[in-house]
């Protein structure tokens, strides 16, 4: 008798899998009307048909554990025979597939429709673990504050609008100049002088309707970042001052809200999230502010026109992390670029307990 190259197992076991600590990546091999009755949550999306196509990419290491789901359990099984013949080596196969997973009390999630043209905008992030139509519909959902629209906030807010994000609140209070243009990309000759919020909120439409852009043309203060902070999942801070970055920071802090904070000078870009509960506060890096002129502006000390473009995908990238829980944030870690050099130093950084917004007292106290 043939030995199959793979493991089959009930709906139960497959639970027991999936529960682990270490989870096996979770396909679903049905046809796309199936899968938009339903399906089992972290699941990607890989139809019999093609999934020999594009499994090089769903999953690049071939030892790695994969469990197949079907309706039933028949094409799971022959899909895995495929795969074998590919060269992978940690199969399981779940019989009686989503009938029996549903037969058995276990929770199936309901899918969040995409159109299609959504569907194919996105198409790239329903290929990735972690992401798929689930985490779609989680960014489609997201509400970010983006505090400026200048160097930074340009790239970061171009690629989250690019990735989805579905609410984009903008606050800006300057103008856009022709000195802007060497590096704001979200910027344009002819909307010079336009306020920098109108301006980025034209780009952003431009580029995906699907997002909602509310510009707000002033200054964040202390006045104003509580009813700026109100709904939003996440901030990226564009900021270029101590006072904002305070205000933000302490803001933050007491509404529990994620900041992917940088900063750039000359050649030299820094990055870091700072989420409250988890890891340092902005006030824990820099207590006090330093002399003025230790932290000139780029307009007096000028700046590499591609660094706030690195650092603002980067910092694209660490929201599109936190957003949909995956990967492992910058909390904890300031990650510094020297751009002259070409390297990356990432440094420790540790919540301080005596710290004026976050520790121990004041986190009492806020809990209260």
């Amino acid at each position: 008798m043939t030995t199959k190259p793979f493991t089959e197992v009930d709906a139960k076991a497959a639970q027991q899998l999936l529960d682990a600590p270490t989870p096996p990546l979770l396909i679903d091999v049905r046809e796309q009307n199936e899968w938009d009755a339903g399906y089992l949550k972290g699941a990607m999306h890989a139809p019999k048909g093609t999934i020999s196509f594009t499994i090089a990419n769903i999953a690049p290491e071939k030892s790695a554990p994969i469990l197949l789901y079907c309706a039933g359990g028949v094409r799971s099984a022959a899909v895995a025979e495929t795969l074998a013949g590919l060269g992978y080596t940690n199969l399981t196969s779940m019989a009686g597939g989503i009938t029996g997973w549903s037969a058995a009390g276990l929770p199936v999630v309901e899918t969040t429709t995409l159109t299609p043209e959504q569907k194919s905008r996105y198409s790239r992030h329903l290929l990735l673990p972690g992401v798929g139509a689930e985490g779609q519909a989680k960014l489609l959902k997201a509400r970010v504050l983006m505090v400026g629209a200048g160097g930074l906030g340009a790239p970061a807010a171009l690629y989250l609008a690019a990735a989805g994000v579905g609410h984009m609140r903008i606050i800006d209070f300057d103008n856009v100049e022709a000195s802007n243009l060497q590096r704001q990309v979200i910027h344009t000759t002819d909307r010079v002088g336009m306020p920098k919020v109108d301006s980025a909120a034209v780009q952003i439409r431009a580029l995906n309707p699907d997002v909602q852009v509310e510009a707000i043309n002033g200054m964040l203060t202390t006045e104003n970042v509580a009813s700026l902070l109100d709904g939003v999942d996440l901030v990226i801070d564009g900021t270029d001052t101590f006072e904002a970055r305070y205000a933000l920071n302490d803001a933050a802090v007491k509404f529990g809200i994620p900041v992917v904070h940088a900063g750039v000078f000359r050649f030299e870009g820094q990055l870091t999230v700072l989420a409250p509960g988890r890891g340092p506060c902005y006030r824990c890096l820099h207590p006090t502010p330093p002399p003025a002129e230790m932290a000139p502006a780029c307009g007096v000390a000028g700046v590499l026109g591609v660094l706030p473009g690195a650092i603002g995908v980067l910092q694209a990238t660490e929201a599109l992390k936190v957003l949909l829980g995956i990967g492992e944030p910058l909390i904890g870690r300031l990650l510094l670029w020297d751009a002259l050099e070409g390297s990356f130093t990432e440094l420790t950084v540790k919540r301080d307990p005596h710290c004026v917004a976050c520790g121990d007292g004041k986190r009492e106290g806020s809990a209260a």
